[in-house]
């Protein structure tokens, strides 16, 4: 691996590594890994490629992402002809995201905390995606039933919400205590996870979700789409358990 660059952010050092062989771009924070792209940019993470096509499903026309990374997500909506805006408290990830991850110029960026930019603004989104991370764990201020009564607030009627939670194995309850807690906003609420693996990416989803089938990959990136078009299509819904 080479290292492109490395970055004392005060939200913990951010490096950037890119494959020798592959040229694969690897974007890490705090020891922790967030976005991995081909050498155009496309992800070669899953669960990327599941929220994007479960907002293709869902018709969504403007989305705002709060959080970034190296941008994966908003770079495969943008090049779908989607509007996009990203909110990170950390500015630096936009900048790396645009000079190392194709993020495209064009993108807007806001370099605030999720929640006061939605506060700030009554503006309405058909999509919203939580993907925001402190270690492998969400910050708490975005787990709170004030930031998700917010969100939904700003969500259109006919719009929806997806969080990307990390679990670690099967007795993890952190995705059903969120979908819980996003349970107590809205009326219609699920998960789409992999049961059985471990160390995986678990989606929560709110909002105009009834229609929605199991993603599958509609931009493949020049290295691993096999492999994750078959992690997509081990995705399966379930309901959230409430004794989580």
């Amino acid at each position: 691996m080479i290292t492109l660059a490395k970055i004392a952010s005060p939200f913990g050092e951010i490096t950037v590594l890119r494959n020798r062989t592959t040229g694969a771009v690897r974007y890490d924070q705090g020891g922790t890994h967030q976005s991995e792209a081909d050498a155009r940019g496309i992800s070669l993470v899953a669960y990327i490629h599941g929220i994007f096509d479960l907002l293709m499903q869902a018709g969504c026309r403007d989305v705002l992402m709060i959080g970034c990374g190296g941008g994966t997500l908003a770079t495969l909506l943008h090049g779908a002809d989607v509007k996009v805006a990203i909110v990170d408290i950390d500015s630096w990830s936009f900048r790396l995201a645009r000079q190392y991850f194709g993020l495209p110029p064009t993108v807007d960026c806001h370099a605030v905390d999720g929640g006061a930019f939605l506060a700030a603004s009554p503006r309405c989104y058909d999509g919203i995606v939580l993907d925001a991370y402190d270690d492998n764990l969400i910050p708490p201020q975005f787990a709170t039933a004030a930031f998700l009564d917010l969100t939904k607030q700003r969500l259109a009627p006919s719009g929806v919400f997806i969080a990307n939670l990390h679990l670690i194995d099967d007795s993890d309850p952190a995705a059903d205590r969120f979908a819980a807690r996003m349970g107590d906003i809205w009326s219609n609420v699920c998960l789409l996870d992999t049961p059985g693996k471990k160390n995986r990416n678990a989606l929560a989803l709110a909002g105009n979700i009834t229609a929605l089938q199991r993603p599958v990959l509609r931009v493949a990136p020049s290295i691993n789409a096999e492999e994750i078009a078959g992690d997509l299509q081990r995705l399966a819904f379930r309901a959230w358990r409430k004794e989580a």
